[in-house]
Order: structure tokens, then sequence, then C-alpha cells
């Protein structure tokens, strides 16, 4: 494929920068330099923490077209108009898939891809190492954070290019290309959705095993953040006994909650980058309507709130007029966090206990977190009479607790699912209205069409 041609020029350009910049020695050995390779556990491991560097870094840019139209902003006319990015404006509006991308590649495609050939070509090379004693901890810090990183991509790519989970239907309905190779001439259809989870599952199960308890970075996988992913895996599945499972496997480890009642609701910034919530540091894709004030929060969101509820002010500002997006857990609102924190684990496994009918644990965890959200002394616990009423309440507190970091439309895709939740998204631009129904199967998005067109992949029907 033409977009894994240019993939592996990028990788060869992060190895020799990272090369010439912290192995001169090993380099100067080589006559040249354009030809080297990663050969070392610790050469490898370099390619995992290019963190925010110009080529393929691993901890931005993740896939998040599907933000832009998961309903909880809206954007003037004119930002619309001004929209230049391939797939920006068509997402928003939900558009069919003729001239999807505006004749452009599809960024998250190939930020994505372009890491999971980073993977690849780590997992690939600590294949040929046979680590002893002395570096055992660092080959399996390699390879749990390669199985890893690789799986993040992998899910956010199945959210926006896949169906829904289905059981019934998983086994017919189409996955993703499962790249598991640096080898760019290998041909890869795309697989079932079962085999897309399949992998996830798998890889995530083997990294858990991998990783440390606690990593060095925020920006390194640890086994609190595969189980966190898997998590999530599970929830898309509609498979609850497994995402309480590892949800509660999560906070095991790892259970802190910052009380919002410490920080300033008049900073520009109240949320601190790498704060105590954050299991894995990674944030999403610079689509231009992210920023404010370009983006207008949905007054049905924000309106949600009750009035000592802290997260309105520190989430949420009024700039030009308008209220926009104040912050994240990345300490600004520019390219919001996309990560995997406490506060997330917490509302999965509220949910499952709710949906299994353990109402107490339920609320238990829904009120331990709101308690450190609402002023000192003025949060009463929630009540319900039965589990659908936890689960109604919890499902209103996940939207409001993790809005705009790339969860909703996922959320979506699966409540859609069950009448009591289902949800019709409306816009109007330039005087036309929009409408994305439940189920609709415009909530799978195009594939790359460099991909359909010159790769031969099946490309999505929407």
């Amino acid at each position: 494929m033409k977009i894994f041609n240019r993939i592996i020029i990028i990788i060869l350009y992060i190895t020799t920068s990272l090369f010439s910049a912290c192995k001169k020695d090993w380099l100067n050995a080589k006559p040249d330099k354009a030809l080297v390779v990663p050969k070392t556990i610790a050469d490898y491991q370099a390619l995992l923490d290019n963190t925010k560097g110009f080529a393929n870094p691993m901890n931005i840019d993740l896939a998040s077209l599907s933000m832009v139209g998961d309903g909880d902003y809206y954007i003037t006319d004119a930002t619309y108009n001004s929209l230049g990015s391939g797939g920006e404006q068509s997402a928003y509006l939900w558009a069919p898939n003729d001239n999807f991308y505006a004749g452009q590649g599809s960024n998250d495609w190939i930020s994505s891809y372009g890491r999971i050939l980073t993977t690849n070509v780590v997992l690939d090379g600590l294949g040929t190492i046979k680590p002893d004693q002395s570096n055992q901890a660092a080959y399996e810090l390699a390879k749990g954070s390669a199985l890893f990183f690789r799986t993040y991509d992998f899910y956010s790519l199945s959210q926006q290019l896949c169906k829904v989970y289905n059981a019934s239907t998983a086994k017919s309905d189409l996955g993703l290309p499962l790249r598991l190779s640096s080898n760019v001439n290998l041909s890869v259809a795309r697989s079932t959705l079962q085999e897309t989870y399949g992998q996830m599952i798998n890889d995530l199960i083997q990294a858990a095993a991998l990783l440390p308890v606690t990593a060095t970075y925020p920006t390194r996988p640890s086994k609190p953040a595969a189980f966190g992913l898997l998590a999530r895996v599970y929830l898309s599945q509609e498979n609850y006994a497994k995402a309480l499972l590892y949800a509660d496997s999560c906070l095991q480890i790892n259970n802190a909650l910052l009380d919002y009642n410490e920080l300033s609701v008049t900073s520009p910034f109240p949320l601190s980058y790498f704060n105590k919530e954050v299991i894995f540091h990674t944030q999403l894709g610079g689509y231009l309507s992210f920023n404010p004030p370009n983006l207008i929060v949905d007054p049905g969101l924000y309106q949600s709130f009750e009035p000592n509820d802290l997260r309105q002010p520190i989430f949420f500002k009024t700039q030009a007029g308008i209220i926009t997006i104040k912050t994240s857990y990345i300490g600004s609102a520019f390219q919001p966090f996309g990560g995997i924190a406490t506060d997330e684990m917490y509302l999965i496994r509220a949910e499952c206990y709710a949906r299994e009918g353990q109402v107490n644990k339920a609320l238990t965890d829904l009120n331990s977190l709101l308690k450190k959200r609402y002023k000192t002394g003025t949060f009463t616990g929630l009540t319900a009479a039965d589990e659908n009423e936890a689960l109604a309440i919890i499902l209103k507190e996940r939207r409001k607790e993790l809005c705009f970091r790339n969860l909703r439309w996922t959320d979506l895709r699966r409540l859609n699912r069950d009448s009591r939740f289902q949800v019709t998204l409306t816009r109007t631009i330039n005087g036309k209205t929009y409408t994305l129904a439940p189920n609709s199967p415009r909530y799978v998005l195009p594939l790359d069409p460099i991909e359909t067109t010159r790769g031969g992949l099946q490309q999505n029907e929407r």
C-alpha cells in the first residue's frame, strides 16, 4: 500500500533522528547513517518513547474524527465553511461516502497505521532477541508496550471504521486490516469484526502480563493501563461481566481521584498535565473544530450540570461570547485528552454493577466520584429504586464526566441498540438540517479512499 510506503520512510526518519541524538558512538561505526536500524532492546524502547516527535509520535494524534460527529458540540456556519481538513466537514454532517475525504487521505488512518507500523517494527525486532536475566524486564516492557500501543490504535480505528459489535454477526461483519508485521509488502485484507476484537483482547492480556504495575511516565503503558483498555474493549462489546472485571482490576491498582475543590475554577488551566487520575496519557487529533472558540458546547450538555457541580466552571468557559471547552487532562483545551483515567474506570465499574443488579455497589462508585466533583458539603449521595434507574443515572453522569474524550461516539453506538437510550442527532448548517438516526449505517465512517481504490480494501457501505 502506498500509505505504508510513506510510513516506513517516516519510521526510518524516526530511527535516524533518535539514534543520532542518543547513540552517537554506535552510529559512528556505520558507514551510512541513513541505513541505521534498531537492534537492541533500548533501541526499540526509544521508538516507543517518541511521545511528541516529528514523525508518528506515539502519544498524540489519536484517531478522533468520530468526535466531530458525536453531538457534544456544534460550530457556526463560518467555522464549518472554513474547515480544510479532509473529512472534517463530512464527519460533522454524517455525510455519505462520496468524496467524504474531499480528495485527501484520512489523517486518522495515516497516523494510526504509522504507529502500528512502529509497533510491528519493535515486535519483529524483539522477536530476534533472546533476553537474559539482565535485560528481561526491559524486554518485557518494550514488548508489552508495543502490544498495548498497537491495540490502542486498533481499538480507536475499530470504533470509527467497523460496525458496532454484535455477537450474532461479528463473524461476518467487516473488521480492520490487522497488520501484524513490519513487512509493508504483505497484502492484508480486512479481518472479520470477531477477529479484530479477538486480536485486541489477546494482545492486551499478553501486554498486561508483561507490563509493570507502575509506569515510569504516564506516556508509557502499564498493567493498569492494559486493564483499563480491556475494560473499554469489553464495554464496547457489551460484555459487561468482563468490563467489570478489568475496570475493577485497574482500580485495585490505582483508584486515585482528584478533589475538584482543590482546583481553581478561575484558572485558565485548572487541570494539570499528568494529574493523579491519569493512568495512560495520549491526546486526540488536532481537528480545527475542536479548538476554542470554534467548539460551541451543546446547550443540553452544559445545562445538565447542577449549580454546585464544579465540573461546569472547570471544563468550560465563555470566550468570544460563546460557551466553549476550557481544559482537559492535558492541561489545556487543544488536542484534548484521549487517554485512560481513573474516573472512567469508576464509571465503567458502576455501569456494570448496575447492569448486574448490584445497585448499592454501583451507586457507591458513582457517589465516590461525584463527591469529589461538587463543592464541599453540597453533595448528597444519589439513590435509585432499582437497577434501571441506577443505570440511567450513571449513563447521564458518564456523558458529563467524560465529555470531549472521544468516548461518546462509542457510547452512542452501543446504547442505541437499547430503545431506552436511543439518541437522534441533528445539526443545521447553511440553512439545511442534517440528522443521524439511531443505528444508522453512518455511525461507521469510510476507510481511507487510497486504501480502497489502490489498496483493494473493501469500503464500508453507508
